[in-house]
């Protein structure tokens, strides 16, 4: 009897599994090509602003790479992957670098790349978790085996949190600039980008001392790197 049942189960959980890869695959696939309008955690944020009885604010708006300043992806690149290009989902020198600084007694800081951050915000929840983590690994995997570093970077652009309630780079140069986002300069795309480590309490106009401080520091890692030649190759 607990052997049926146990083979049950595990059959089941098999059929389970099974179902969740086809489906993983599918989105993947698919966003290759489509529009991502939507992500998991605007719902989340937009529950969260409802529950605590704020007016529901998602503002966002998708526009192809095109339409998005080159100074933008430059300074995202600068400021949160510099091996973006190089590198298959995972750079895994930061990984080791952040996890000798913990053992020494430091706070735990995040070293994930473009295609993690991106992986995470189309197809999973905020919180962190070893299960959301491995599923997040499961999606890197998937994204850069599925999609190129320039659709990798356009998803990044249109859906990463810009502020609060603010997604994408056309919704956060309307918000914070009052210009499209293909008409950033250097300086305010530095800004864009200087918030994005706590984008819910940093603002990118008018920035406090730490936005400004990190302004100068991703213009210095822009003016280094001096363009963003690599996506005119892919």
């Amino acid at each position: 009897m607990k052997n049926t049942l146990a083979k049950k189960i595990i059959r089941l959980l098999g059929k389970a599994a099974l179902a969740f890869a086809g489906l993983s695959i599918f989105f993947v696939v698919l966003f290759r090509f489509v529009p991502v309008y939507v992500t998991p955690l605007m719902l989340i944020r937009g529950v969260e602003q409802l529950a605590s009885g704020e007016k529901l604010q998602i503002r966002h708006r998708w526009v192809p790479l095109e339409e998005i300043s080159p100074s933008l992806a430059l300074a995202v690149v600068s400021s949160e992957d510099q091996k973006f290009f190089a590198h298959s989902g995972f750079d895994f020198e930061s990984i080791r670098h952040a996890f000798e600084a913990f053992q020494r007694g430091k706070k735990l800081r995040g070293a994930s790349t473009i295609s993690q951050q991106t992986a995470k915000n189309v197809f999973l929840w905020p919180q962190r978790s070893w299960v959301r983590k491995g599923f997040e690994v499961y999606f890197t995997l998937l994204v850069e085996m599925c999609w190129s570093k320039r659709r990798i970077l356009e998803v990044y652009l249109n859906s990463i949190e810009m502020g609060d309630g603010i997604y994408g780079a056309e919704a956060a140069a309307q918000f914070y600039f009052n210009k499209r986002a293909k008409d950033l300069t250097a300086p305010q795309a530095a800004a864009i980008a200087a918030v994005l480590p706590n984008p819910r309490h940093y603002v990118a106009n008018p920035p406090g001392p730490y936005v400004k401080s990190r302004i100068g520091w991703i213009l210095g890692q822009m003016n280094r790197r001096g363009s963003i030649a690599e996506l005119s190759d892919l």
